[in-house]
């Protein structure tokens, strides 16, 4: 029996035009993908979630599927992922989106080597979270640190969680803050 059981998916798309400057010749498009499943493990604990998080891993390929469809793979700049466990929940129920949601995305999008950010709470329906994103290839481009908001107004509920992707299509509009630019990654190492 499948560990899975989706309630609910969402998908938001933000795009920003300026940012009270010029018009940007392209707008800037952050998407979420989120999914809202039973949680199998509320109110137990479960020494065991390595099958759990090896399970996601086709709930990340789908959300990170429909991103990508959604915003064209060759424009994606930027990613992270999110988790938001409902109260009888654990921490640990969300941490399992680390690998298996970073891993979906990593596939998707051949295999960039930047660390995927990611934010997780346990917390009501409605919580909302600032997600972080960086740019795909190195972690320190400053241009491409931005947040997205995710969230779905009834969940989780107590009993689930909320899985979230996000990608976007590049970095801030009107970024001129200096630090290394996308165009000088060097090393190839996710990092510089």
């Amino acid at each position: 029996m499948s560990l899975i059981e989706i309630r609910k998916t969402a998908v938001n798309v933000e795009t920003t035009y300026h940012e009270g400057g010029p018009s940007a010749d392209v707008p800037l498009r952050l998407a979420s993908a989120a999914a809202v499943i039973r949680n199998p493990f509320a109110g137990r604990y479960e020494p065991d979630l390595m099958p759990f998080m090896a399970e996601l891993r086709s709930l990340g390929k789908q959300l990170a599927t429909t991103l990508v469809d959604l915003l064209g793979k060759e424009n994606v700049e930027v990613y992270s992922k999110a988790a938001i466990v409902g109260i009888n929940g654990e921490m640990e129920h969300g941490a399992v989106w680390h690998e298996a949601g970073g891993w979906a995305m990593r596939e998707v999008l051949g295999q960039p080597k930047a660390m995927v950010p990611a934010v997780k709470a346990v917390a009501s329906a409605g919580y909302r979270v600032m997600v972080p994103v960086h740019y795909i290839h190195a972690s320190y481009v400053r241009s491409h640190f931005n947040s997205i908001e995710v969230g779905i107004q009834d969940a989780p509920r107590p009993n689930e969680i909320l899985f979230a992707l996000v990608m976007g299509t590049g970095g801030r509009v009107h970024s001129r803050l200096g630090g290394l630019l996308k165009e000088n990654v060097s090393a190839h190492d996710g990092q510089r």
